[in-house]
């Protein structure tokens, strides 16, 4: 019997539930930044001039710090506690996100979403692991769902936000809303977050894994952001293109960085990441599913914003209520995510989730078209909010569940790196994609009417280079209104492409998690509870 009595046990409970909402709402900061920034960026890009490959570098560096630090501050949190980790990178956080709105340039807005990454890193890694470690059991699947439902309504608030405050105050309040809700979370970790770590890794940091493991993610997604302005294997110049040589190299880091792991875990040496968690099928497989579906879904929200407001004549708070469809369906469903997680199993869910977002990018990519109304837009995006909510973070639960709870801060960085590669690797591609498709297209229907050659060459290069952004200006212009008229058709194909590309790497996703075998963890049994319970307070500090 617990000495502490019926009462404090109570207490307990309720502290636990009360880190899980501090938990959430820092979470859901990063998330609706993300939501917040695509709506206004069309916005944005008028009011900095921002280029295309800015517009792509500003959403795509955020996922990709990010992404580059996960594995780092994985380890670190598990080395020197989570708490101190989530309290230092939403510091980070808010002081980056007052910096991004006071931004009076491009490159200091880049530089700033770099500064956000970091700060963003540190929180969603130390999120994930310190959930895996203070919930066991029945309480683990029912702290997931309330996760993702508490994440899914902060999404729907994202976009509304987002487009008000782009339309009628100044896009700057986007990110500067982060510092009113960034105390908050601090008052909550102060007061409710337990501090967790894992007593048995070694304290040490290992600078040259950093540093191959940064360089291998980076240079991937600067070729594939690059390779359209400087040339896939030459420059217009005729010297070679610095992209294979940076994708060379990327590829060079990651072999090595494997390598090293590999063979300092041999010899019991500490390592960065355990390349042994890769040996869970449950990992294995939920990583590869996640690292695709990622691909798809941030590619998505960052090309979709563009066709509402830059072709489809919606302001920035239009688009924010189209967007919020998508945030709507996914809170719904979250609150019904574990009663449907008992019956029909968590990889059922997640099967299910993906396979509605696929249909609904699918159906909104055949639809796609000039005169395509909102109300058919926002029902394909409730659609696929839908699977968004069930999908999301049932498949964090499941990457998870055979994850040993005092390996969890390597594990869920290792988790959240792939999906934000994923996130850094669809901007990229489906922003590379629209970008260039929408090139070609205004290019081949312009030249079929009978502007001049150097009209068109301008035209072409306006509107590709603002990824769309122009369109409105050039319309507002007699001169050029009907080259608008062509390019508003082009960016309409283009956004199909890049919608049934999309579809595509969601299906990939789907078949991904074929492969996932049914969990099989002793703390998911509630006969070893009381077991379990006793593996966690060692565990908390």
């Amino acid at each position: 019997m617990d000495a502490r009595g019926p009462a404090s046990q109570i207490a307990e409970n309720d502290r636990r539930w009360w880190a899980l909402a501090t938990i959430a709402l820092g979470t859901a900061l990063v998330i609706m930044d993300a939501t917040i920034v695509n709506v206004a960026l069309p916005v944005v890009i008028r009011d900095l001039d921002l280029t295309a490959n800015q517009a792509e570098w500003m959403n795509a560096i955020y996922s990709l710090v990010f992404a580059a630090l996960l594995l780092t501050v994985g380890h670190l949190g598990d080395v020197r506690g989570r708490r101190v980790l989530f309290a230092a990178g939403m510091v980070v956080f808010m002081l980056a996100s007052v910096a991004a709105g006071a931004a009076a340039g491009p490159w200091l807005l880049i530089c700033a979403r770099f500064a956000q990454g970091v700060g963003a890193s540190a929180m969603l890694t130390s999120a994930l692991s310190s959930m895996n470690a203070i919930f066991r059991g029945r309480e683990r699947g029912i702290a997931f769902a309330v996760y993702g439902s508490t994440i899914g309504g902060m999404a729907a608030v994202g976009p509304l936000v987002g487009g008000w405050l782009a339309t009628e105050v100044s896009w700057r309040w986007a990110f500067w809303l982060n510092l009113p809700f960034g105390l908050l979370v601090l008052a909550g970790i102060w007061l409710v977050l337990p501090e967790t770590r894992d007593p048995q890794v070694e304290p040490h940091f290992d600078l040259l894994a950093a540093l191959l493991s940064s360089l291998a993610m980076g240079g991937v997604v600067f070729a594939l952001i690059e390779g359209a302005t400087y040339g896939w294997w030459r420059q217009a110049s005729g010297a070679i293109s610095p992209v294979p040589i940076v994708a060379a190299l990327s590829v060079l880091a990651m072999w090595w960085f494997l390598a090293r792991e590999t063979g300092r875990r041999s010899a019991g040496l500490p390592t960065m990441v355990d390349v042994g968690l890769l040996r869970l099928p449950t990992l294995r497989y939920g990583l590869v599913a996640a690292t695709i579906v990622a691909f798809g879904e941030f590619g998505l929200m960052f090309t979709l914003p563009l066709l509402l407001q830059g072709t489809l004549g919606y302001s920035a708070l239009g688009a924010g209520w189209l967007l919020a469809s998508l945030a709507v369906g996914a809170f719904l469903v979250s609150g019904a995510t574990h009663a449907l997680t008992q019956r029909l199993g968590q990889r059922t869910v997640v099967r299910i989730g993906l396979a509605l977002e696929t249909v609904a990018v699918l159906g909104l990519g055949l639809m796609l078209s000039l005169s395509i109304t909102a109300t058919t837009i926002a029902l394909w995006l409730f659609v696929y909010g839908l699977g968004v909510g069930m999908a999301t973070a049932q498949l964090s639960s499941v990457i998870l569940s055979e994850v040993p709870p005092r390996q969890g801060g390597q594990a869920s960085g290792l988790q959240s790196t792939l999906r934000q590669l994923g996130s850094a690797l669809g901007i990229a591609v489906l922003g590379t994609l629209l970008v260039t498709s929408l090139g070609t297209g205004v290019e081949d229907r312009l030249a079929q009417t009978s502007l001049p050659a150097a009209v068109r060459a301008q035209v072409v290069e306006v509107v590709r280079g603002s990824a769309g952004a122009a369109i409105p200006a050039l319309d507002a212009n007699p001169a050029t209104a009907a080259a608008a008229a062509e390019a508003r058709a082009a960016m309409v194909e283009a956004s199909r492409h890049t919608a049934l590309f999309a579809s595509g790497a969601l299906a990939l996703g789907l078949l991904a998690t074929l492969a996932l075998p049914r969990p099989r963890r002793p703390e998911d049994d509630p006969h070893a509870a009381a077991s379990t319970g006793q593996a966690t307070g060692a565990t908390a500090a």
